[in-house]
């Protein structure tokens, strides 16, 4: 008896009661398998079964096993449906589909006619169909279909949360069946590969445990392949299988088939083995503690696999596989207090991923902001409004959000927007059978082989015999189909398909060695530089990897200049740029045809015109600062005057850089009219425009409380410096000063003036800024040393008495 059927009453009667219902069910308990058989039963139930798995080998295992449960072949009451496979008939009443087909078939019927109930499997999950899914059958159930039934089932205990979600619906709980689990740790090296310690740890789990079937958990298909490579000469009673979701369905069958008697089942496999599915005999778990996730680069604009460490709810999931028929064991490659240190769970696929496809799908379902739906977790605004962008682009959305009849086209596809959007400009063209057998190959990962040229993988794909194989090429064939075209191909095509599909990855080649490359989008790709590739001009690149600056190509094919210019003759400007050049100090003006970020051709610019050169000069001190005008003494002194006079409270507008900087459209475009070069432009010009901005009342302010200079008792002027330390000060011989008995001041007559007072040979003699006090303190001793010195000038007894002179004693005598 299976733990769920303790409580499959409780789950009848919460559904009889309500529409709604959450079942909580540890892995292993039966949930998947047995639920939907047991409500054919009841008297609501008189249509179709829909239960969503996560995963296409998840979905036919389900399917597989119900119907082997009930005596059946699969495809008569229980069915499945994957997009590459399909086993159903009139007669079935259970229908085990991917999650993504589910999303598909409530888009286009909204009512879900003939279906009575929804099972959502492994809702904890979080994947962006799941939650889509969910969030379109609630919305359905509200102003449609009331009657339908709604289950969301989960392995965690975050059922609560769903239970809000789904207006209180009861949550029945299981408890379970799990045998005793002995975890053995064994810490590894970061520095050593992962699939050397994955090899050595899976040998020794052979040696020391005796019985039993063995799961090792990977990150990846690579992993397991260089894994595999490690274990050869395992015992004759092993058998090795890979477990991946781009293996040929009968290899996936074959790993989670029971082992032929007196032999041993070695299965290497990603997190697709994690749930859902059951390995018969498997009581050896080897969890290399890592995971690989795809992962939205926002800032590159594109979905990277990143290779990090697995949640704490993955590593329970792991482990439990080696408990479910019998005790088990567990290998972690990793110490055992570093378990509390993973993070809990993995993020919802819906905060970090492209919703392109979310945000057109919503659209088409009439709403125009997805926070709107019912979300455990709603959609950010900020990729929300860069997948709107994106659709615009391909012409899928209107200014106002809405599906334009192209969106609604690429929508009625099974195929991302990018990949509808290729499918439908390709049918227009006569060539619908190459795009979509491209878009099978960017969807199916493995088929042709792992090569970088996806026109080499695209031939030896057409040559490869196997179920897979031949289940893509149908499903290429159905997708031409769709869009009202047979098969017709063009090999000529193929590069055509790929920019159409991702025309913000055409990359032309920058280098010799074909490394590096610059695409049309702007961000920089890099090549093996021993790919064949390399040696093109011109790639249209579908797949990358990696950072936004240097992302890796991970597919593309070769594509003509003359292509790229027939295929976006519509994108393609004439751009006319005017830059400064720093080290000339001059504008630079360049014609360019352009491809977004890619420069198709330029050369000098002769005739562009004053405001376009103006413009750039005004750009460039804009970014580079004021420092690159020359500005003279005098224009400097004016803007310490003004800033000194705004210190003690004149109404002057602000001089500073920052505020030049944050006026400079006001002031600096006259200076530039007509002129190539910022010398060009006259210190004199530069007061002027000052002038200009202090206006007529701030002039008169400014000399008010800080004039440009001392006018002495002799007559002769002498600049203030106002941006002397310890405040304005002036230069003066103190002859010139002779008769003042009061001290000079600025600022309104509050800031006495820092006097520096010089011999007649310019000498530094005295700084004051009390004249009267030096004038009867140390005048007398200053004035008795200048007498021995400079003989020729006057130096009386009582300054404050005699006339102010700068000639000598004899001149004065003469005059």
């Amino acid at each position: 008896m299976l733990p769920i059927e303790a409580v499959l009453p409780d789950l009848l009667a919460a559904l009889r009661e309500g529409p709604n219902a959450v079942l909580v069910a540890p892995p292993g308990a039966g949930k998947t398998t047995a639920v939907a058989p047991a409500l054919l039963g009841e008297g609501w139930c008189d249509g179709r079964i829909l239960l969503l798995s996560p995963r296409r080998l998840a979905a036919r295992a389900a399917a597989e096993r119900m119907a082997e449960l009930a005596g059946e072949p699969v495809g008569r009451t229980i069915g499945y449906a994957t997009r590459l496979d399909s086993r159903q008939s009139a007669d079935t009443r259970i229908l085990v589909v991917t999650e993504g087909i589910f999303v598909n078939r409530i888009q286009a019927d909204p009512e879900l006619a003939g279906v009575s109930a929804v099972l959502f499997d492994e809702v904890h999950e979080r994947s962006l169909d799941s939650d889509f899914g969910l969030a379109l059958a609630l919305d359905a159930q509200s102003a449609l279909r009331p009657d339908l039934r709604l289950v969301a089932m989960s392995a965690t205990l975050d059922g609560a949360r769903f239970s809000t979600l789904m207006d209180g619906a009861p949550l029945v709980e299981s408890a379970g069946r799990g045998h005793p689990i002995e975890i053995r740790h064994l810490p590894r090296s970061a520095e050593r590969r992962i699939e050397d310690d994955m090899a050595a740890a899976i040998r020794r789990a052979l040696v020391e445990e005796r019985e039993g079937s063995l799961l090792a958990f990977l990150p990846g298909v690579a992993e397991i392949e260089r894994t595999a490579e490690r274990l050869t000469g395992l015992p004759d009673d092993v058998a090795l299988h890979r477990l991946h979701g781009s293996l040929d369905p009968a290899e996936q069958r074959a790993a989670i088939a029971p082992s032929p008697k007196g032999t041993r089942k070695l299965v290497l496999a990603t997190s697709i083995a994690e749930t859902s599915i059951t390995i018969d005999g498997l009581r050896i778990v080897v969890d290399s503690g890592l995971a690989r996730r795809p992962r939205y680069d926002r800032a590159a604009g594109m979905t990277r696999l990143v290779t990090e460490r697995a949640s704490q709810a993955a590593a329970t999931q792991r482990a439990g596989r080696a408990g479910r028929q019998m005790p088990g064991v567990v290998y972690r490659l990793w110490e055992q207090a570093a378990t509390a240190g993973l993070p809990p769970y993995d993020p919802p696929e819906i905060l970090e991923t492209d919703l392109s496809s979310l945000t057109l799908d919503c659209a088409l379902w009439g709403v125009s902001d997805p926070a709107s739906l019912r979300w455990l977790d709603p959609p950010p605004e900020a990729a929300v409004a860069e997948a709107r962008q994106r659709l615009a682009g391909l012409d899928a959305i209107d200014a106002d959000g809405r599906p334009t009849a192209h969106g609604k086209a690429i929508a009625a596809l099974p195929l991302p927007p990018r990949l509808g959007h290729m499918l439908i400009r390709a049918a227009e063209g006569g060539f619908a059978g190459t795009a979509a057998e491209i878009a099978v190959l960017l969807s199916e990962r493995g088929l042709g082989g792992q090569d970088a040229d996806l026109d080499l993988r695209l031939r030896r794909w057409r040559n490869e015999r196997g179920r897979r194989a031949d289940g893509a090429r149908q499903l290429a064939a159905r997708w031409a189909r769709l869009v009202g075209q047979g098969q017709e191909r063009d090999d000529a095509m193929v590069a055509a398909c790929v920019a159409l599909a991702y025309p913000d990855r055409i990359a032309r080649r920058r280098s010799v060695s074909g490394e590096d490359w610059i695409s049309s989008g702007g961000r920089g790709f890099r090549l093996d530089a021993t790919s064949s590739l390399a040696r093109s001009e011109w790639l249209a690149v579908a797949e990358i990897q990696g950072a936004a600056s240097g992302a890796r190509i991970l597919s593309a094919v070769p594509i003509e200049a003359a292509d790229v210019e027939r295929l976006f003759s519509d994108h393609i400007e004439l751009r006319r740029t005017a830059r400064f050049d720093a080290a000339t100090g001059a504008v630079e003006a360049r014609r360019e045809r352009r491809l977004g970020a890619i420069v198709l051709s330029a050369g000098r610019d002769e005739s562009a015109s004053p405001a376009m050169i103006a413009a750039a000069l005004l750009d460039a001190v804009r970014t580079r600062g004021l420092d690159l005008l020359d500005w003279s003494d005098a224009a400097q002194a004016l803007r310490g005057r003004a800033a000194f006079a705004a210190a003690q409270g004149g109404d002057l507008p602000d001089l500073s850089d920052a505020m030049l900087m944050l006026t400079l459209d006001d002031w600096f475009p006259p200076l530039v009219e007509g002129r190539r070069r910022l010398s060009d432009i006259a210190p004199g010009e530069l007061i002027n425009a000052l002038h200009g901005l202090l206006g007529w009342e701030g002039k008169q302010t400014l000399d008010r409380l800080a004039p440009e200079h001392l006018q002495s008792p002799a007559g002769s002027r002498h600049p203030i410096d106002y941006a002397a330390e310890g405040g304005p000060a002036v230069e003066v011989r103190p002859q010139a000063l002779f008769g003042l008995s009061a001290h000079p001041m600025v600022g309104g007559g509050r800031v006495p003036l820092t006097l520096r007072l010089t011999s007649p040979a310019g000498r530094p003699i005295q700084t004051t800024k009390d004249l009267p006090g030096f004038w009867s303190g140390s005048w007398s001793a200053v004035a008795k040393e200048m007498r021995g010195r400079y003989p020729r000038h006057p130096w009386p007894d009582d300054p404050a008495a005699a006339d102010p002179t700068l000639r000598t004693k004899k001149a004065a005598q003469r005059s």
